[in-house]
């Protein structure tokens, strides 16, 4: 049965949260009235506690077993992208510019769900923390709770999350283990020459010559430098550099991302590009300076860990509904800072046939919130059993 019958009783409830989130959109660190609203369920849950302003407008919340036992936490995002919405939904965002398009709204909504089916039940044993967090998209929300010693405060053994995935069928959770999201890194380069007049081009040092070279060389990095087993991205997404027909410029800027599993790979490809922006500066006779920032490190999922949440998937929704072999995704996601820490797992959740992740059309499938709150209550109820 996909979804625990009590769950199933009040899905229309978790429904109505779901939309009035979608609604009520907001960015990263700036939470407040998200977090108000899960507060105020919290409190009628009748969870046992209640601590507020984790990394700034995070909400953790304690329910207490039935027998003494560890505690494991179940994590789920809060925040929004700064995307302006065009679809004309009811439960449209009410903030132009702000817009639930990567499901977050459904993440808080299926750990709510969570939340009150093991606040009546409770049969577990131990604890059961609830993260709700913030500044997930690209605020690293996850770091800054660690940072303030969430796991240590609250005994967390192992620590487990969803994301919703657009294309896999409502009703099906899939994982895998090892890598499931690439570390996310960024580098701005900054190219310093003499300009001139575009007709005396001897003159000068020219930036697009130069950065176009950058570019070209960038591109044999992966190939050249990483494994070929190994997953490896290096993009370079912004080339910046003069404004009129008939001027050199005189500086130029080249951003980009890095994205890769391996950590070994990780450190190998910024020492590369380092290698390859000052050569090509050195051959051109430019100044360079390049900024390099390790961003989100890989969502690394724990072997046994994995094992587990996949047998809790099939016991919810059937063998045959889920898997554990999910293809490892290049994108980014920081609760690979919390598997850094303790064992545990994330895993996908089928939202169906609809627009992808972080566009202006997207909406989470309602449909797939009982299914990820049910998936989340039987990871507690499996992992701390009362007859232990």
């Amino acid at each position: 049965m996909p979804v625990l019958n009590r769950i199933a009783e009040f899905a229309d409830e978790m429904k109505v949260w779901r939309q009035h989130l979608h609604a009520n959109p907001e960015l990263l660190f700036e939470t407040k009235e998200t977090a108000a609203f899960v507060t105020q369920r919290l409190e009628e849950f009748g969870v046992d506690e209640i601590h507020q302003g984790f990394a700034k407008n995070g909400v953790v919340a304690v329910i207490r077993g039935q027998a003494d036992g560890p505690a494991i936490g179940l994590r789920a995002d809060m925040d929004a992208l700064p995307i302006n919405e065009v679809r004309d939904l009811p439960y449209k965002s009410t903030k132009p510019g702000v817009m639930h398009a990567c499901g977050h709204d459904g993440h808080t909504t299926m750990l709510l769900g969570a939340a009150k089916y093991l606040a009546e039940t409770r049969n577990f044993a131990g604890n059961v923390v609830l993260l709700f967090q913030p500044a997930e998209e690209g605020g690293g929300g996850a770091r800054v709770m660690l940072e303030e010693g969430v796991f240590e405060r609250f005994g967390i053994a192992q620590v487990y999350a969803v994301h919703n995935w657009p294309g896999l069928p409502v009703g099906e959770i899939d994982t895998n283990s090892g890598p499931s999201m690439a570390a996310a890194d960024q580098f701005d380069i900054h190219i310093k020459v003499n300009g001139a007049h575009a007709a005396w081009p001897h003159l000068s040092v020219d930036p697009i010559v130069v950065g176009s070279e950058m570019v070209l060389a960038l591109q044999s990095v992966v190939s050249r430098t990483i494994d070929p087993h190994h997953a490896a991205v290096v993009s370079v997404t912004r080339f910046h550099c003069g404004n009129t027909y008939n001027v050199i410029p005189d500086k130029a800027l080249l951003s980009g991302t890095v994205r890769t599993m391996e950590a070994e790979d990780r450190e190998a490809i910024a020492k590369r590009i380092e290698q390859i922006v000052n050569g090509v500066a050195a051959t051109h006779g430019a100044e360079v300076k390049l900024d390099y920032r390790f961003g989100y490190p890989a969502t690394v999922n724990d072997p046994g860990a994995t094992a587990f949440a996949h047998k809790v998937a099939t016991d919810v929704v059937g063998a045959e509904r889920a898997s554990d072999a999910h293809a490892p995704q290049m994108g980014a996601e920081d609760f690979g800072y919390m598997l850094e820490k303790v064992p545990g797992n994330y895993a996908y959740v089928g939202v169906g046939d609809t627009a992808g992740l972080h566009h202006p059309e997207y909406d989470f499938e309602d449909a797939a919130a009982p299914i990820g709150a049910s998936y989340f209550a039987r990871l507690v109820e499996q992992a701390q059993p009362l007859n232990r």
